[in-house]
């Protein structure tokens, strides 16, 4: 399984518009795409708490899924995303493998 992970800091002023729009649009665009089985929105939890930081955990199969989402939709819907929210919620990618779990 192949986890890729998008990490974004969202400003305090959008948090919520960001979060609602994460559930009812972005996410549901992505998976549509094909390949993901599933996501999840994480919260990262810091000593101050004071930053809004998200990590959605979007899992396929294999990486030929992910390539899939990759090639076909992530920069449209990439640039959505920075169309909607600029510099106010800034994002990093992590892809993982899940070797085994326990």
């Amino acid at each position: 399984m192949i986890i890729y992970n998008v990490t974004i800091t969202v400003e305090d002023d959008i948090k919520e518009d960001w979060l609602s729009w994460m559930k009812k649009e972005h996410i549901p665009e992505v998976i549509e795409c094909g390949g993901f089985i599933k996501a999840q929105i994480k919260k990262v939890i810091t000593k101050s708490n004071s930053e809004n930081t998200f990590a959605i955990a979007y899992t396929c199969s294999n990486m030929k899924d992910l390539h899939h989402y990759q090639i076909n939709c992530a920069n449209n819907l990439q640039k959505k995303h920075i169309d909607r929210y600029g510099d106010k919620a800034v994002a990093f990618r992590t892809i993982m493998e899940i070797i085994e779990d326990f």
